[in-house]
């Protein structure tokens, strides 16, 4: 895989990570230790698990730290729910994270099924 820094999904990502700690800099003190810095962890890992599988040297690698994302785009997902349901974020702020994330976690699934594609092929003998 090519330098990750190239790929539209690590982009969108590693955007949206900026945005949620932007996002939490005025939650709460009390919430330091609670969903300011558990938001702020989920965002940051999409974007690092795409990079450090792009740079472990094997689609196979690559598609594990891929579902690692997406997983962590689901606990984004809950979290910034939660966030919004406890009055953190407003309704709007909170839809618009939520489409930002939902968006990244339909490109990490794209890709996940591409490598997966691309190592079914079946080999052909070329004459």
């Amino acid at each position: 895989m090519s330098n990750y820094r190239d790929l539209t999904v690590w982009n969108a990502a590693r955007a949206l990570a900026v945005s949620c700690y932007r996002s939490t800099q005025d939650f709460p003190r009390a919430e330091e230790y609670g969903l300011t810095s558990q938001i702020r962890r989920a965002a940051v890992s999409i974007a690092a698990n795409i990079a450090e599988g792009t740079q472990r040297g094997s689609d196979r690698e690559l598609i594990r730290f891929v579902r690692i994302a997406r997983g962590s785009a689901a606990e984004l997902e809950t979290l910034l729910e939660l966030a919004g349901e406890v009055g953190l974020l407003t309704p709007q702020h909170a839809t618009s994270l939520l489409d930002r994330t939902g968006d990244v976690g339909r490109m990490l699934s794209g890709l996940a099924r591409s490598l997966n594609a691309s190592n079914h092929r079946p080999i052909t003998k070329s004459n």
